[in-house]
C-alpha cells in the first residue's frame, strides 16, 4: 500500500478544520497589532542558506541539483527568503516593516513528537525598528495568540535573554569572531544535553576548564540583578534586558515573562534580545523562539537594517493544546443539508441547494438516493444546523419541509422564501 513520505503529514477534512483554526489565531494576532502577510517561495537558491557554514540547519537541507544544473533548496525556514525580499526593494519600503507570513518548511532531521520533517511556521517580522519596542510588540504578538487559545501563564512562559549576553562573556576570554557561532550552536544545547556532554564539546572548541565554567555559570543565571553582578551594572546586554521587562509591564504582558541567560537560539545571526516560550511541565520542546537579528542583510551582500522576528511552529503548539483540552471540536461548517425524497425530485433538491446558496448559506446536497436515517445521522456528524426535505406532497404546493436539527421543530416553507 501506497505510504507518505516519512516526517510528512496528510491533513483529512477534520484536520484542515483544526489547521484552519490555529491559522486564523495566527493571522489574528498578527493583524491586530498592524502586521501585514506576505508570501515567498518555497525553492529557493541553496547558497541562501549555505552561506552561514557551520550551522545545523545546513546539515538539514532538502537540496538538490535541478534540471539546469542549479543547487536549490526547499526552505528550512523563512527569514533567509524575507531577507532576500527585503533586499530586492531596499530603499522603497517604507520603515517600519511589519509582515507575517505561514509557510510550509522542510528540514531533514530526527521524528519526534511535536516535530516532523515538514511543519508550517508562522513568522512575525519588524525590519527597520533598531530600539527594543520592536521585540516588546512581537512578545506582545505572542501573548495575544496565547490568550486567544485559551492558554495562560500558568501554561508556559516565555525565556528571555540577549544574545549580548553570550557576547560578552565570551568576549571576556578571547572567543570571537568565526569560532562564536560554533559555540552559540552548543550553548543552545544546555537544556538538551548533560553538562559534561556540553563541557566536552566546548573543549573541542579550544576552550579550557576555567573558561567553560565561566560560560556555564553565567548562562546559569536567572534573575537580571545577578546577571548585573557578573557582567557589571554598565553591561549593555543588562541595560537592554531591563528597558525590555519594564516595556512588558507597560504592555501588561510581564507575567509571560521570565529571564534565562541560557537562551542564547542556535542561529549565528542573532544580535540582541532572543526569546524562545516553553511549556511549564516540560514535556515538549521550545513552542516558539525568535529575537534581533541587525546583521542578516551583509552576510547576503546587503546593506544591513535593524530587525527582529519569531518563528512559530504548528506542530508542538497542537500537542500543548491537546495536553492542556484546549482543542476544539469543528464541525465541518455545513448550514443545510438538502435531500430529496425520491428521484423524481433529484433536479427539485437541485434548486433548493442553489436557492440557499444563493442566500449566503452552506448548503450539502445529498447526491444519490439516502434514507431518512442516513441523512439525520449525516447531518448531525457534520454538524449542520437544519435539514430541507424535498417531499412529493410538500413540493407540489411550492413548499419544502425544514427541520431545525436544535430543537426538533419542523415547519413548511415556500420555495420562494428560501
Amino acid at each position: 500500500m501506497a505510504q507518505g513520505v516519512r516526517g510528512t503529514r496528510d491533513f483529512y477534512p477534520e484536520d484542515m478544520r483544526l489547521r484552519n483554526w490555529l491559522f486564523d489565531r495566527f493571522r489574528s494576532a498578527a493583524r491586530e497589532h498592524g502586521f501585514e502577510e506576505y508570501d515567498a517561495p518555497v525553492l529557493e537558491h541553496e547558497d541562501l542558506y549555505t552561506r552561514k557554514q557551520g550551522e545545523e540547519i545546513t546539515q538539514q537541507l532538502y537540496g538538490f541539483e535541478d534540471k539546469g544544473g542549479r543547487r536549490v533548496a526547499l526552505r528550512p525556514e523563512m527569514t533567509p527568503s524575507l531577507a532576500r525580499m527585503v533586499m530586492a526593494r531596499a530603499g522603497a519600503l517604507p520603515t517600519p516593516i511589519k509582515w507575517f507570513s505561514i509557510p510550509q518548511c522542510w528540514r531533514y532531521e530526527r521524528t519526534q513528537r511535536g516535530r516532523g520533517r515538514e511543519h508550517y511556521q508562522w513568522n512575525v517580522d519588524i525590519w527597520g525598528a533598531d530600539g527594543v519596542e520592536a521585540d516588546a510588540e512581537l512578545l506582545s504578538v505572542l501573548v495575544s495568540f496565547f490568550r486567544s487559545v485559551g492558554l495562560t501563564s500558568d501554561d508556559l512562559a516565555i525565556r528571555v535573554s540577549s544574545r549580548k549576553v553570550l557576547e560578552e562573556v565570551l568576549g571576556s576570554i578571547g572567543v570571537t569572531g568565526e569560532a562564536f557561532p560554533a559555540v552559540c550552536v552548543i550553548v543552545d544545547k544546555m537544556d538538551k544535553l548533560p553538562q559534561d556532554a556540553i563541557a566536552a564539546q566546548l573543549s573541542e572548541q579550544g576552550l579550557g576548564d576555567d573558561d567553560i565554567t565561566s560560560i556555564t555559570s553565567v548562562l546559569g543565571l536567572s534573575d537580571i540583578s545577578q546577571l548585573s553582578s557578573a557582567l557589571g551594572s554598565d553591561s549593555p546586554a543588562v541595560s537592554e534586558l531591563t528597558e525590555l521587562f519594564q516595556l512588558a509591564s507597560a504592555y501588561g504582558i510581564e507575567e509571560w515573562l521570565s529571564f534565562d541567560a541560557s537562551v542564547v537560539r542556535g542561529l549565528a545571526y542573532y544580535t540582541g534580545p532572543v526569546f524562545e516560550a516553553h511549556d511549564l511541565a516540560g514535556e515538549l520542546r521550545a513552542v516558539c523562539g525568535g529575537g534581533r537579528y541587525d546583521r542578516l542583510l551583509s552576510t547576503l551582500g546587503g546593506k544591513d537594517m535593524p530587525a527582529t522576528g519569531f518563528g512559530f511552529g504548528d506542530m508542538v503548539i497542537m500537542e500543548l493544546l491537546a495536553d492542556k483540552g484546549l482543542v476544539p471540536d469543528l464541525p465541518s461548517g455545513n448550514e443545510d443539508v438538502v435531500m430529496s425524497l425520491g428521484e423524481e425530485l433529484r433536479h427539485a433538491a437541485m434548486s433548493v441547494a442553489s436557492k440557499l446558496r444563493d442566500s449566503g448559506r452552506s448548503v450539502d446536497l445529498v447526491l444519490d438516493d439516502k434514507r431518512m436515517k442516513w441523512a439525520f445521522k449525516h447531518a448531525d456528524r457534520t454538524g449542520a444546523q437544519r435539514l430541507v426535505m424535498v417531499m412529493p406532497d410538500e413540493w407540489s404546493s411550492g413548499n419544502v419541509r425544514i427541520k431545525d436539527l436544535d430543537t426538533g421543530e419542523e415547519s413548511d416553507v415556500a420555495f420562494d422564501d428560501l
